[in-house]
């Protein structure tokens, strides 16, 4: 993130890590943190897999994971692979031949611990095949299925275990000169989560990608990886992130940008900063902004828009949003634009001149965006 003078208190010193490609995409190093969702349809269902991963592709996924249990599901990926526009990590877990298999496929990236799939002899034809189709890999421990031996040894799933699970399935790539790997540390618990990145941040320059696993549903999910997640990223650490929920994939995708928008670190679609309502609003600020949030989410560009219900805040928040409405009185309220007013607005009308006002903001964004693209040429 880049520094403020102005703000040094909103500064975000990202931890500095090495940079691989995920397919088209830089992870680590200076590169946006990358958001990742994970299908949950069956994966030898081409048809099914495609639609789910351009809906995510829509609400602006960067990554999607698809398991691939058997050789039904890799044989399925080729299809899957040219189908769509998102680099595809294919999940593998003890079969090293479903990883050669994926590799040849078509996959971006292999999630696959390399002490997992038999002997050292195995985990050379799969650092080949990755080598020969330009894939990456993801190291990814978790919590719920740490070796037999670390158990024995740390009584307990710890963060010491995690990581030096982490390191050792690390090892056995280094060791064969492949360096293309991320690696994750997730556990359900928040905290044993949370100190396995510390320590793993400190011990590593691979690139990590987070995650509370296991979170739960939409709203109990949201809030767990929330905190565990920002407080890491807060502290600089992360290079991608999944926020693992039990509902629509798609869900996953609009909280991990949500999230990164919070703390700065992207800037995709509108960001409504909106207040909760009182006995003081000017209008009915709660289903304003739950039908803005639908209207507008079509919109990539990144643009601020406040939405107040009176003049106490309102002001105030319109003028650091590019666009914002307060509500005031006589069944109107004032637009606002960079800030500063612009004119006042009916409430029966203003959801429309909102919208409107918002894509043209866009669209203008847009023109700027592919002009400067063309002079770059």
């Amino acid at each position: 993130m880049t520094h403020n003078p102005i703000r040094p208190w909103r500064n975000i010193d990202r931890r500095i890590s090495r940079k691989i490609r995920v397919g088209s995409v830089e992870v680590g190093g200076d590169a946006p943190i990358a958001v990742q969702s994970m299908t949950n349809t069956p994966t030898h269902d081409a048809a099914a897999t495609i639609g789910q991963i351009l809906r995510m592709e829509d609400a602006g996924v960067d990554i999607v994971r698809v398991s691939c249990p058997d050789q039904e599901s890799t044989a399925a990926l080729n299809e899957i692979v040219r189908n769509v526009g998102v680099p595809i990590v294919a999940d593998i877990h003890f079969h090293y031949k479903r990883g050669i298999e994926a590799a040849d496929a078509g996959a971006a990236c292999l999630r696959i611990n390399p002490g997992n799939i038999g002997s050292v002899e195995r985990v050379r034809e799969v650092v080949a095949a990755a080598r020969a189709n330009g894939c990456s890999m993801r190291i990814g421990v978790n919590g719920g299925s740490l070796e037999r031996h670390l158990l024995e040894k740390y009584g307990e799933p710890c963060p010491e275990a995690m990581v030096e699970s982490a390191l050792d399935h690390a090892r056995i790539l280094d060791d064969l000169g492949f360096h293309e790997y991320k690696i994750s540390v997730k556990a359900s618990d928040m905290f044993l989560t949370v100190a396995a990145y510390q320590q793993l941040a400190e011990a590593t320059d691979a690139p990590l990608h987070l995650g509370i696993t296991e979170a739960g549903g939409l709203r109990t999910g949201t809030v767990k990886s929330s905190i565990g997640m920002g407080s890491l990223l807060w502290a600089g650490i992360g290079d991608t992130i999944r926020v693992s929920l039990s509902a629509d994939p798609v869900e996953e995708v609009k909280v991990g940008y949500e999230m990164l928008k919070s703390l700065g670190l992207r800037t995709r679609g509108v960001n409504i900063i909106a207040c909760p309502s009182c006995a003081r609003q000017g209008f009915d600020v709660i289903s304003t902004v739950e039908t803005l949030e639908k209207r507008l989410a079509h919109i990539s560009e990144p643009i601020s828009l406040s939405i107040i219900g009176c003049v106490v805040n309102g002001p105030g928040e319109a003028a650091m949003t590019d666009l914002g409405f307060t509500g005031g009185g006589a069944e109107s309220g004032m637009m606002y634009a960079a800030g500063k007013p612009d004119r006042k607005v009916g409430n029966a009308t203003m959801v429309e001149e909102i919208v409107q006002a918002v894509e043209e903001k866009a669209r203008k964004l847009r023109e700027a965006r592919e002009a400067a693209a063309i002079a770059a040429e």
